[in-house]
């Protein structure tokens, strides 16, 4: 069934939320905020292994880098991008609305946490390559995994930063959701090497929320978002970096 994934992972996040309210009374401030550095450190690796996953191969028996050019062109076009659309700003928008919406007006780390639990599960390699796959083959495999993950990410957050971080079931649903539906209808665009490129770009996104996680000067992470459609018409290009 296609979009099964989809809604897997949504329903994994929101028992995940539950279940990170109930325990997060169990939790001194100092404990929360000591959950929130470990989570932070685990998105870190996460991003870590799958951008240098894409940038790592073996050459003449020995392990060599390459496309930091197409990542470094990728960042800064697309922060550029984002920066001008000021998408960070419309996140904070949505996650205020759905404060007001929710009876948590009094909240002060509402949105923060809103913001941060949807930028971690949503722009990660496994959302986007996942999503592809259910809409392209109907496999739902990566993000049943991905399900899985998220339910342990967001549990923590909404234990160490709040209930907000439930609320990024959402927009996984819309997001992921979005994308299996257009994969479905324009199957030929997404080559290999498309997905390659959307996979290394995200994971380096998720490397920087990772560092939003531990330290006070944030990144604007979702205004660096269309890096991943710069990363996708690369392959149009008659040339590779």
């Amino acid at each position: 069934m296609i979009g099964l994934g989809t809604i897997l992972n949504t329903a994994a996040i929101i028992a995940a939320g539950l279940l990170g309210r109930l325990f997060s009374r169990l939790f001194s401030p100092a404990a929360q905020d000591a959950l929130s550095k470990a989570c932070g450190v685990s998105v870190l690796f996460i991003g870590a292994a799958g951008t240098l996953e894409g940038m790592l191969h073996i050459q003449d028996g020995h392990i060599a880098s390459s496309r930091a050019m197409f990542l470094t062109l990728c960042l800064a076009l697309g922060t550029a991008a984002g920066e001008w659309l000021d998408i960070e700003g419309a996140f904070v928008r949505l996650g205020e609305w759905l404060k007001r919406k929710t009876g948590n007006a009094r909240d002060a780390g509402f949105v923060h946490a809103f913001v941060t639990a949807t930028l971690t599960v949503c722009i990660g390699a496994m959302a986007i390559v996942g999503a592809l796959q259910d809409g392209l083959r109907g496999d739902w495999s990566v993000l049943a995994l991905k399900a899985v993950l998220d339910f342990v990410i967001i549990a923590v957050m909404t234990a160490s930063l709040g209930k907000g971080a439930a609320f990024s079931a959402l927009p996984v649903l819309v997001f992921q959701g979005s994308i299996t539906a257009l994969a479905h209808l324009a199957a030929p665009i997404f080559s290999p090497a498309v997905l390659g490129n959307i996979a290394l770009i995200g994971s380096a996104l998720i490397f920087c929320i990772g560092l939003n996680l531990l330290r006070r000067e944030k990144l604007r992470v979702a205004n660096m978002l269309p890096a991943l459609l710069f990363a996708a018409a690369a392959e149009a290009l008659p040339w590779t970096m």
